[in-house]
């Protein structure tokens, strides 16, 4: 978390929660979802406005975190601004390197998968250290190689008991 995040905190420690206005879509990109877009219906069937901006998105990724109940969410200095998810909390990233390769999070921390699932849509998911994650689309070719060299052994999972069982929730709303 940034230093300016910490003394934000110890300064107004009692701001309100934010819940609905950020999500995270299961291709790691951050949508921001106003008053008009979340009437507008949930997400991820109704996004929102794409983040773009690189300063805000590092600001997003350096404090990212999770609460105790599996609720990840945004430190905006002394405000936490929950994140609806789509799939996981972490979206990573594979590439090959040195005849193996390296997973890394939407976050940008490299990590080492501890076990691969799969789910009822064919959607890798990597159990990691860092955390739980769904395998970006444009990277299955890389991760099917994985798989193919037995680095990776992914086991049937049905996409809604993966929250419970790693820990996380989609909506942390509800």
């Amino acid at each position: 978390m940034d230093d300016i995040v910490k003394a934000a905190l110890a300064k107004w420690p009692n701001v309100p929660h934010c819940h609905g206005w950020l999500a995270l879509d299961a291709r790691g990109q951050w949508y921001m979802r106003d008053e008009r877009t979340q009437a507008a219906g949930p997400f991820p069937r109704v996004k929102g406005s794409r983040i773009g901006h690189d300063k805000l998105l590092g600001f997003i990724h350096r404090n990212y975190g999770r609460d105790d109940a599996g609720a990840w969410f945004f430190q905006n200095g002394p405000q936490r601004v929950y994140v609806q998810l789509e799939a996981a909390p972490y979206v990573w990233r594979v590439r090959r390197h040195d005849g193996g390769f390296e997973v890394s999070a939407h976050t940008g921390p490299q990590t080492q998968p501890l076990s691969a699932w799969l789910d009822e849509q064919g959607r890798l998911f990597l159990d990691t250290p860092l955390g739980f994650g769904i395998v970006h689309t444009l990277d299955m070719d890389e991760a099917a190689d994985a798989v193919e060299r037995g680095l990776w052994q992914p086991q049937p999972l049905p996409f809604a008991q993966m929250p419970q069982r790693f820990g996380y929730r989609l909506d942390p709303a509800r």
